[in-house]
């Protein structure tokens, strides 16, 4: 009985064990059918012929599209699909249907895709665009946000060097890797904070030290050195007087757990060779530790390790007092990037201001830490606009070569641009209101008018379309180029000057209503029934059109949105409605 029930159990164990392997069997075969369905049905690549196309990535970094639901495969059909003769590719055949990997789609028409989770189903979500329409409020107000501008970061852009800290503005890698001053970014990063002051929470500011009150922070003073209040004669207030001589290497110090709180400002006046040094600490590891160096120097940025120099001009006691502001991780970012050591940018959230050093001697009040200071980093870019102006053209020129397209001639440094002078107008305009009248704000920006009534050619910026159309040049290039992006920006910058000065800027208005004939006439030479074009080389050159990306376009709309505002011609709607038609793929109806 013993050894029948043994042959019984061993039968049993020889047939769960066929049954194991069969399924094994079957689950491998489905797992590899799936693999290359999701690879196109090559495995790694997609057996293009002589070409290899990868099966890469989808729009948003994915690998690839993974397909939910059942994971039974019965009723599809492995394919080749034939691309125009020159490759294929692995598709899936489901009745009359024909199935093809999204990562092809989305580069072969440069479309836009990715999974979405909502409420617990997954969706697919398909676009055209990756660009963004943003529909004016109300009427444009050249006193108010200028368009979109607070949801732009100009200093954290990868073609930014760093801010300078003697000049407080972007320096610019666009055209040039040593970095130099473009002043088109420069009033692009004003015009940016000036819109985030109006749309953004008052700042939380933490006052470090200021002097006036009896008792001062709590600094420590090493053996060597002194720190005290005194009153300055020229300010009338009292100031932190301090020295801190080369044999005292610790400094005078201050010891801070701060949190969030990332915009130092300052207001100083150090001697020849002082500098002052912050440190930041990762709340997570608290071993890493970097080091903020301002120094008494010309230096734009440097850095070594963990620590990072920025230099903050020449010093000296018979300077004026200076006010600095500074974004610690702004220029901790720069100083990683330097060395290209940032693989991935330090959150705000995990990090913490723990220290302060001062190192030489010199006065310093008012050092504060706080959430934001746009008007200062506003006031910084209108101050470069005022003091770095050609006094005698009224220009402000970029200092690089710049090749726009072949057939056109090189533009060489000391070139003006209509997108140039018009954002700093928009700049100066708005200084020129906030300040309540500052004279100097509003001399700059009528001096800025001269370079458009200067044909290009003679080093202005204006051009003529047809030798009858006169259009403000954002690249002088020749022949013309009529970029359109910048054309519009030009027109925005006069009409918020003649807006907001209209006693003393007639001119202005007069350019601007010049301008929007202009505008008008050439408008629809950009539409090529599918998107726009980013200027006219293909009429000036005779070339292929150079066809506007998705951003450039959306800058078009939301520019003639603004302007619709401002006039009210059918024209503006009507064109702008098309265009954003066409960034969900409608398109011009054929013949």
């Amino acid at each position: 009985m013993i050894r029948i029930n043994l042959k019984v159990v061993l039968l049993l164990c020889a047939a769960v064990v066929v049954v194991t392997l069969s399924l094994w069997t079957r689950c491998g075969d489905v797992m590899l059918a799936s693999r290359n369905r999701k690879n196109g049905g090559q495995g790694a690549e997609w057996d293009t012929g002589n070409k290899k196309m990868p099966s890469g990535q989808d729009a948003y970094g994915g690998d690839g599209i993974e397909h939910g639901g059942s994971s039974d495969l019965q009723g599809y059909e492995e394919i080749d699909c034939n691309i125009n003769g020159e490759y294929s590719i692995g598709c899936r055949k489901e009745g009359g249907e024909i199935y093809m990997p999204f990562s092809f789609l989305h580069k072969y028409f440069e479309v836009y895709g990715k999974l979405a989770t909502y409420d617990g189903y997954e969706r697919f979500e398909w676009s055209h665009s990756y660009s963004k329409v943003y529909y004016p409020k109300g009427k444009y107000d050249p006193r108010g946000i200028f368009m979109y501008f607070e949801n732009y970061n100009v200093e954290v852009r990868d073609r930014v060097k760093c801010v300078s800290a003697t000049e407080g503005v972007p320096v610019s890698t666009q055209w040039e890797s040593q970095g130099y001053y473009y002043p088109t970014q420069i009033a692009q990063f004003g015009l940016s904070h000036y819109s985030k002051n109006l749309t953004e929470p008052e700042p939380r500011r933490t006052l470090l030290e200021d002097a006036e009150r009896d008792l001062l922070a709590h600094w420590v003073v090493p053996n060597g050195a002194t720190l005290s209040r005194v009153l300055d004669s020229h300010t009338g207030s009292h100031v932190v007087e301090f020295s801190s001589p080369d044999s005292v290497t610790s400094g005078i110090s201050l010891k801070l757990d701060h949190v969030l709180d990332f915009m130092l400002s300052l207001t100083f006046k150090l001697a020849v060779n002082s500098s002052f040094t912050v440190v930041l600490q990762s709340r997570e590891k608290r071993d890493q530790i970097f080091q903020l160096h301002y120094t008494c120097s010309d230096l734009l940025i440097s850095a070594q390790d963990q620590h990072v120099y920025h230099g903050i001009g020449r010093c000296g006691q018979t300077q004026p007092w200076r006010r600095l502001t500074r974004d610690l991780i702004v220029d901790l970012h720069k100083g990683l990037a330097y060395q290209n050591k940032l693989k991935r940018k330090l959150s705000r959230s995990k990090l913490k201001v723990t220290g302060l050093t001062f190192h030489g001697s010199g006065h310093l009040d008012n050092l504060t830490l706080s959430t934001s200071e746009h008007l200062s980093q506003f006031y910084d870019a209108a101050q470069w606009l005022v003091h770095h102006q050609d006094s005698s053209t009224g220009g402000w020129p970029n200092p690089v070569r710049r090749r726009v397209a072949p057939g056109m001639a090189d533009l060489e440094p000391g070139w003006y641009s209509a997108m140039g002078q018009g954002h700093a107008l928009s700049v100066l305009a708005r200084a020129y209101h906030h300040s309540g009248g500052d004279n100097s704000y509003l001399h700059s920006a009528l001096a800025g008018l001269r370079p458009f009534d200067v044909a290009s050619s003679a080093g202005g910026v204006l051009a003529s379309f047809l030798g009858r159309i006169p259009w403000y040049e954002e690249y002088p290039t020749e022949p013309a180029s009529f970029v359109l992006n910048g054309f519009i920006y030009a027109l925005l910058g006069l009409y918020d000057l003649s807006t907001v000065a209209p006693a003393a800027s007639h001119k202005a208005a007069q350019l601007f209503r010049q301008g929007m004939v202009s505008l008008k006439q050439l408008l629809l030479l950009y539409d090529t029934g599918s998107g726009t074009t980013y200027d006219l080389r293909h009429f000036m050159l005779g070339t292929a059109p150079n066809l506007a990306r998705w951003d450039y376009h959306a800058t078009h709309v939301n520019q003639l949105l603004l302007l619709a505002t401002i006039d009210h011609d059918p024209l503006l709607t009507a064109t702008a409605e098309r265009w954003i038609g066409y960034m969900s793929g409608k398109r011009a109806a054929h013949n």
